[in-house]
């Protein structure tokens, strides 16, 4: 072989080996080589319960899934102001903020499953409040969210199905979160609270009983789902399959084992940070035992089933209350393509 062409053997292979390394790096390489971490957010409650499990079990990393951050909010509406956040790449969260995230606040995010459906109640003192028509008695102390939480749309739903003085409940209604709820029922200052689970199976203990249930005021409602950036879908949506199909896997678990599973959340409520005790106080940390927890998701609907038609009925309601600018079409906000089951759109 002359030099000449020896020369030339050599240039390509050099070539073709930095085309390799430029390939390997701009993005184009094999897509089971990319970046599978991922930014979580979940609120601080049994909706999450899929979440929870995963963690515990190490099912995220089993599917090759690196979990960078994960961080828990006391409520949906505080976790749908942390979704503006770059870092934040995926929430379980409660429908009713993640709209509000989306329509309001412009969060570039898709629903891409469900969680669960239900996991909301109206409770009340026992000597106080017999039936839901009694919390117009401008005398009771009504705790709740603040308005266009998910709790405070059951409320106001429950007013219209029941046909109730609306001016007169909400006149007596005192904002706060579930976890400054709660504490006001322990020192005797409320005497109603709309609550989510696992608090509302948690004020069961303090001689409060429930009053109402969601699925008593709103059939098959939508609770938790879990979404996603817009941007994650577009440049790794092999992650979002992955996380989705994770997701599945622990929902049908949860199911199929409800003792090991409340177990399980119990165990990471009482231990993950966040969010619960901002403005609460250190001292103020809840007992939250097994059999009180197996109790509360018993009232939920694990699913990560999603029917567009009963997310319409939500949006459509938010509008008509004022608690979004405008309604709009569910499939703006819905991305179900990695679903199992769901046909690809």
């Amino acid at each position: 072989m002359s030099r000449r062409v020896s020369g030339w053997c050599l240039f390509l292979g050099v070539m073709i080996l930095f085309g390799w390394f430029a390939g390997a790096n701009d993005g184009r390489a094999d897509p089971g080589a990319r970046d599978e971490s991922i930014g979580m957010a979940v609120e601080f409650m049994d909706h999450a319960a899929a979440a929870f499990v995963c963690r515990d079990k190490g099912w995220f990393e089993a599917a090759g899934l690196k979990v960078e951050s994960y961080e828990a909010y006391a409520t949906g509406m505080a976790l749908a102001s942390a979704l503006a956040r770059g870092d934040i790449e995926a929430a379980f969260i409660c429908l009713v903020p993640a709209i509000n995230a989306y329509h309001n606040a412009g969060v570039p995010i898709k629903i891409v499953a469900g969680t669960h459906k239900h996991g909301y109640g109206i409770v009340a003192r026992k000597e106080a409040v017999s039936r839901l028509s009694d919390l117009q008695n401008p005398d009771l102390r009504i705790g709740c969210v603040r308005e266009g939480g998910a709790v405070d749309v059951l409320l106001r739903k429950a007013i219209d199905i029941h046909d109730l003085d609306k001016d007169r409940i909400l006149s007596h209604v005192q904002r706060m979160s579930p976890a400054k709820q709660l504490l006001s029922i322990k020192t005797g200052q409320l005497d109603a609270a709309v609550l989510p689970e696992q608090w509302a199976s948690m004020a069961e203990s303090s001689e409060f009983r429930m009053l109402l249930t969601s699925q008593e005021v709103w059939p098959e409602m939508q609770g938790s789902v879990l979404v996603v950036k817009e941007k994650l879908i577009k440049e790794r949506p092999e992650t979002v399959r992955k996380l989705i199909k994770v997701l599945q896997e622990a929902t049908d678990w949860i199911n199929q084992n409800p003792r090991q599973a409340a177990e399980i959340v119990a165990k990471e409520l009482q231990t993950v940070e966040g969010g619960l005790l901002k403005g609460v106080g250190a001292d103020n940390r809840f007992s939250i035992a097994p059999d009180m927890l197996q109790r509360s998701m018993a009232r939920l609907d694990y699913t990560t089933a999603i029917d567009p038609a009963k997310v319409q009925e939500i949006i459509d309601y938010m509008a008509r209350l004022g608690y979004i600018k405008s309604g709009f079409a569910a499939a703006d906000i819905l991305d179900l393509r990695f679903l199992e089951g769901e046909p690809d759109q």
